[in-house]
């Protein structure tokens, strides 16, 4: 990151100058149009905006200044030079890494905000000071800000490789196969399931390229490259509704940039085209 990210729980005190303000409503994010470019809001309190907040959350600190995340409690009357926008659209905005850092702001506003009561015994939960973390007072239960595992894997032959789409998508588009890790997986168990349930195909020399926070809803994708070992191609009908191999260099619509599956399958097919070891 440009500017560094430091996670903090307890906000600063005293603190008297501007603030870096995360400001959502139903998933969207609050940003200020400022002539041909757009930022995030900064002010002490978000209620300076004029608008107000069902809650905040203090998340430490980005090239020095303070970040906080806010629920706010409707999006009928915004300041001037201000609009609501989803997180995705947020990636094209903003600088990248605010957008990261936006995304994880979101997860832990939804998490505080469907975490107020302890699941065992239905008590208020409280905030704690030292870590990221609501704990039950009455039954000592803690809960910490979820992250789910998803694999995602790239199979090659030879200087081809294997995409895959969902029905959902826009006509054409293809990506890279993907898939949540089930309890007492492996990460490498999750991509030979995956592969074998989705498209019908074994794979073998499994390597890991990279990962990816998603915060849709809180997952954390995990990118590897595998060579293809045998098998028919068979789409599952239901995650996936057709598959095939493609030359590494005519490939169809792929995922915006924003996700990892679109630098996985550039950065191997580039590879691929220029006669490298993958």
């Amino acid at each position: 990151m440009p500017h560094e990210y430091q996670p903090l729980v307890a906000p600063p005190a005293g603190r008297t100058g501007p603030a870096l303000w995360f400001a959502f409503h139903r998933g969207e994010l609050l940003i200020e149009q400022v002539e041909d470019a757009a930022r995030l809001p900064r002010c002490l309190e978000v209620t300076d905006l004029g608008v107000s907040a069902v809650r905040s959350l203090y998340l430490g600190t980005y090239g020095g200044e303070h970040c906080f995340v806010a629920e706010l409690e409707h999006a009928n009357e915004l300041p001037a030079g201000h609009s609501m926008h989803g997180l995705r659209a947020v990636f094209g905005l903003v600088d990248e890494p605010l957008a990261v850092l936006a995304g994880r702001a979101y997860q832990i506003l939804e998490w505080d905000r469907n975490h107020q009561f302890c699941s065992r015994c239905a008590a208020p939960t409280v905030a704690r000071t030292e870590e990221r973390a609501r704990a039950c007072p009455q039954c000592r239960f803690t809960v910490y800000p979820p992250v789910s595992p998803a694999i995602m894997i790239l199979i090659k032959r030879g200087r081809e490789v294997l995409l895959g789409r969902k029905k959902e998508w826009t006509p054409g588009r293809y990506s890279a196969l993907a898939g949540f890790v089930e309890p007492g997986e492996t990460l490498e168990e999750t991509v030979r399931r995956e592969t074998r349930e989705e498209v019908g195909v074994a794979v073998e020399n499994i390597r890991y390229f990279g990962s990816q926070p998603w915060p849709f809803p809180h997952s954390l994708m995990v990118a590897f490259v595998a060579d293809y070992a045998g098998g028919e191609i068979r789409p599952d009908g239901v995650e996936i509704e057709d598959a095939r191999f493609f030359d590494a260099e005519q490939l169809p619509q792929l995922p915006p940039s924003i996700s990892i599956s679109r630098r996985l399958i550039t950065t191997v097919c580039a590879r691929l085209a220029r006669g490298e070891a993958i």
